[in-house]
């Protein structure tokens, strides 16, 4: 196909978008492999195709992915994931696939200690990082002797399969009573050996920090830290949509240690909450691929996407510089979370005006590939009008989940 070594980017969220950007500004040729209702990559002027993904079992979308190396002549081209469960799949099926492809995952017995936080929390215990007290009930029984304080949250180990349960990041509980019922509701909906309950570390998107990385055998080769500021919705949100660059060695020490345990290699971050209670960062999870705001790397020094393509295709890897306060915007999300957050006197106007100063880099609007800023919205209206058809044609309860775009 090309003398540069292509990218299949399965997925064309907002992930997939800032992949096809980054690799198509250097002259990587770059493919999509997405479902009918997420489409908004495949409007960017950097990807070159875009092809269908077949619903079906794994074993299928192997078979898929090897035929299309084979056709259309992708030998070894980079596969990216672009969320939680595209990640976990190239993950399993690693060995197979590198026949034809280069992965960008890990195997699985790396990159499952990131995809179940039942294993996530149990790897921060063994390194000594400090994480939410966590407790795993299996009945109602356990709920009752739970020793954890309230209020609380309930969470899903696992994002699959997707439910309102595994959709949601969490769900808070005030009391003994609502903890009951709405554990009954998961119950319904996911098996309870993944149904995790969680103490509420208080605090809102100025106490959300993370550590991402490139990462080769457990060593980060370029890193950054930064405060996740406003998300949307404010709460658990989907999605950050406000983000700036700090310096915060300490969680930078801790994510090291987690990523050096398991020999990772790839894109990763390492989400956290700062608890205002003892003064700590706690662990709330590690994301085992692209994350939503990785293009605020590209504005700080460090160009996540085409760094790991660099990696993979066996080029040197530059040490790069990071600079501090450097913001990044997702303004469809941003706007209704500041809004909000004015709403209960948690954000003044002239702190959100503020946010505007530079360096920023927004989310979706760029003067070199305008499209996919201006279908942004009309695209997320469709998503949901589809996801609210699939509901009712399989007889599921309708859920409005707003612009979702983790992963």
């Amino acid at each position: 196909m090309s003398e540069t070594t292509g990218a299949l980017v399965l997925g064309a969220n907002l992930n997939g978008l800032t992949i096809a950007r980054s690799l198509g500004r250097r002259g990587v040729p770059v493919w999509l492999a997405t479902p009918p209702n997420i489409k908004l990559a495949s409007y960017s002027r950097y990807a070159r195709r875009t092809l269908p993904w077949p619903n079906g079992d794994c074993e299928a979308q192997v078979d898929y992915l090897l035929n299309l190396a084979e056709r259309h002549e992708l030998g070894q081209w980079v596969l990216f994931p672009t969320g939680d469960e595209t990640a976990a799949f190239l993950s399993k099926f690693r060995s197979t696939l590198s026949s034809r492809y280069r992965v960008s995952t890990p195997e699985w017995d790396v990159l499952r200690w990131a995809y179940d936080k039942r294993l996530t929390y149990r790897l921060a215990a063994q390194e000594r990082v400090d994480h939410p007290g966590t407790v795993y009930p299996t009945s109602e029984e356990d709920l009752r002797t739970c020793n954890l304080a309230f209020p609380l949250i309930l969470k899903p180990a696992v994002h699959a399969p997707v439910n309102r349960f595994t959709a949601d990041k969490a769900w808070p509980v005030a009391n003994r009573h609502q903890l009951v019922a709405r554990y009954r509701e998961a119950l319904e909906l996911i098996a309870p050996e993944f149904i995790l309950l969680q103490e509420r570390i208080p605090g809102a998107g100025e106490s959300q920090f993370s550590y991402a990385a490139l990462c080769r055998d457990g060593e980060p080769i370029v890193s950054l830290t930064a405060r996740r500021t406003r998300q949307y919705p404010i709460d658990f949100g989907y999605s950050s949509s406000f983000v700036e660059t700090l310096d915060v060695p300490e969680i930078a020490a801790a994510s090291q240690r987690l990523l050096a345990a398991i020999r990772y290699s790839g894109l990763v971050e390492v989400e956290y909450k700062f608890d205002s209670r003892n003064g700590r960062f706690k662990l709330l999870d590690i994301n085992p691929r692209l994350w939503t705001w990785s293009a605020l790397g590209a504005r700080a020094g460090t160009d996540f996407p085409y760094l790991l393509w660099r990696m993979m295709t066996g080029e040197p890897v530059p040490k790069q510089a990071n600079k501090a306060g450097v913001r990044w915007m997702r303004m469809n999300t941003d706007f209704p979370a500041a809004i909000h957050e004015m709403l209960l006197g948690r954000l003044t106007l002239r702190r959100y005006l503020r946010s505007f100063r530079g360096p920023v880099q927004f989310a979706l609007m760029a003067a070199d590939d305008p499209l996919p800023g201006l279908l942004d919205l009309p695209l997320c209206a469709y998503k949901n009008l589809y996801r609210s058809y699939k509901s009712l044609l399989h007889g599921l309860p309708l859920k409005a989940e707003g612009l979702k775009s983790k992963g």
